[in-house]
């Protein structure tokens, strides 16, 4: 098959690329090369043998040159930041995903399937009991009650609620990056059932593994930690880090991806993609500072993200039963950032930057207990 990979030569896109050319398939990428994930607008992953075409999502013109002759597209290119820029979620989240469709219907384009990148982050707090054993799924936690230093979630009987594994069935995003996803996989499936376009959702859990961009003001918890264990920081954590969080190798979710193009049960479906075990950010930063054998604690900052959520962590099921596992570890992914953090020329000390960023735009704010 001939394969676009919007997004190809960002963190997923770039891996899931290689894949795709080691089984043979040819694969072109479309990439803006934007920072911050590309700095000074070059790119540092891009897939060996993968067509390059440089171009915007959200540009008509560029799309439809990048579909010229392809027969399934993996839509991955996002803006992922956690900043309060809204209107960027929905132009490239969004938007961009409505071009990809209103392009291959107005061009009657033989496209056998669209894998679309969509993110836990839709399901805001996921789900809870209560301890009179109440299912529920609360809202966004109040700034006022993170303020006050009160993280856990609280059941409608007042008392602290147990957060559970969070299945595909209720979607509840609630910060402007869940939302734009979850638009997103609105648009993919609906207009891919109307116009008999094959589509698939993935909503990925934290995904780690070497690639993952340096330079974004908020990303996955390994680049933040490696980062930090590098330059013989504390790794910094929000809250008091008892945050649970499910993470998954990239390895995995290339394998996620890889299947989910094969199979047509997959069509019309969306998928968790995740690692399948709890860990705390305590838990996960511990394991980092091992990884690197430096006695370097976790810092607690007194600071907490504004948007973020208390406990998530996916019920993958579902994708299970269509034959896939994950087989790679959080210890394998940290080591494989470390080895290839280390193996990069001019590592900057990014970290400080984009802490003082999200302070300043008011994205991290103190606790004030």
């Amino acid at each position: 098959m001939h394969i676009l990979i919007t997004g190809g030569a960002g963190f997923i896109g770039s891996h899931t690329g290689r894949a795709l050319l080691a089984k043979g398939h040819r694969v072109r990428v479309l990439d803006s090369m934007k920072p911050p994930v590309h700095k000074d607008g070059k790119p540092f992953n891009m897939p060996e043998g993968a067509e390059l075409v440089l171009g915007d999502v959200t540009n008509k013109e560029d799309m439809t040159r990048a579909l010229d002759g392809i027969d399934a597209v993996y839509h991955l290119a996002a803006y992922q930041d956690y900043l309060p820029d809204f209107s960027t979620f929905f132009t490239v989240n969004a938007a961009g995903t409505a071009l990809l469709y209103e392009i291959i219907v107005e061009k009657n384009l033989p496209i056998q399937k669209v894998v679309v990148a969509s993110s836990q982050a839709a399901y805001g707090e996921g789900k809870y009991r209560s301890q009179a054993g109440e299912i529920f799924y609360p809202d966004i936690r109040s700034v006022a009650t993170l303020e006050g230093g009160a993280f856990e979630i609280m059941g409608p009987d007042g008392l602290v609620a147990e957060s559970l594994v969070t299945d595909e069935a209720v979607i509840k995003p609630q910060n402007q990056y869940a939302m734009s996803k979850y638009t997103q996989e609105m648009i993919a499936l609906n207009l891919g059932k109307r116009y008999d376009i094959p589509s698939v959702a993935m909503r990925y859990s934290i995904v780690q593994g070497p690639g993952q961009s340096l330079y974004n003001a908020y990303s996955g918890a390994c680049r933040v930690f490696c980062l930090s264990l590098h330059f013989d920081h504390r790794p910094p954590v929000y809250e008091d880090g008892l945050q649970k969080r499910d993470y998954v190798n990239v390895g995995d979710v290339v394998a996620a991806n890889v299947l989910v193009l094969e199979k047509e049960a997959a069509n019309y479906e969306m998928f968790n993609v995740g690692g399948g075990k709890a860990y705390t950010v305590l838990d996960f930063a511990r394991l980092a500072a091992q990884v690197y054998e430096k006695d370097l604690e976790p810092e607690l900052t007194g600071a907490f993200r504004f948007g973020d959520t208390r406990h998530i962590v996916s019920d993958i099921t579902k994708l299970k039963a269509l034959g896939w596992a994950p087989q790679h570890t959080p210890e394998k992914s940290v080591r494989d950032y470390k080895a290839w953090l280390e193996d990069m020329d001019n590592v900057d000390d990014v970290l400080a930057y984009a802490q003082e960023r999200m302070k300043s735009l008011n994205v991290v704010r103190a606790v004030k207990k």
